[in-house]
């Protein structure tokens, strides 16, 4: 008969086998301030600097709304007909949320101030959901909530259909129910 504390130690030292932290599994953040646009930052792991950072042409409010609808799929349509780049490098997106065109983005090179500031502090986070306060200055001005920013972090499981489509799809935790969130990269022929 084992001690409780030999049943603890025998039960944490068995490997998981979970799908959650395999390492192709790729973070998302969808950001932005609640009277803003959200921003969506891909990252291999939440220490590593994003590979892509866009902000995508909808409101936080219209992304909360369709949040609430549990299904959510974004696509981002490249219609560049260079292929010398890679998919994700392509600059100049057309974005589609849930089948209706939202209008156009442009990746950026680098981030900003404040999405600097945002993924600081959400680099210890691996996944979850939440409202971060306003920085610096936003923080003195912001009486109506207006300089919060809200967040959704999650682990994606990217799957490469060929060269011109990719998709990313979100790994709830431990196969709980929620909101099911797809993001769909494919460059137009």
């Amino acid at each position: 008969m084992l001690t409780s504390g030999c049943k603890m130690v025998a039960l944490l030292g068995r490997p998981r086998k979970s799908h959650l932290l395999k390492d192709r599994a790729t973070t998302g953040t969808i950001f932005g301030h609640r009277s803003g646009r959200v921003s969506l930052a891909i990252q291999e792991d939440p220490h590593s600097p994003p590979l892509f950072v866009i902000e995508l042409p909808m409101h936080t409010a219209v992304f909360h709304k369709e949040m609430a609808s549990d299904i959510v799929r974004i696509a981002l349509e490249s219609e560049t007909l260079s292929y010398k780049k890679k998919l994700m490098e392509e600059f100049v997106w057309a974005v589609y949320c849930n089948g209706r065109k939202m209008g156009y983005s442009i990746r950026r090179k680098s981030l900003s101030e404040d999405e600097i500031h945002v993924m600081q502090l959400l680099r210890g986070v691996s996944m979850g959901a939440g409202v971060l306060p306003p920085a610096g200055k936003e923080a003195a001005a912001a009486v109506d909530g207006g300089g919060e920013v809200t967040y959704i972090r999650a682990r994606f499981e990217r799957v490469v259909g060929s060269k011109d489509s990719e998709a990313l799809y979100m790994i709830n935790p431990d196969g709980a129910a929620g909101a099911e969130l797809s993001l769909f990269f494919v460059r137009a022929h």
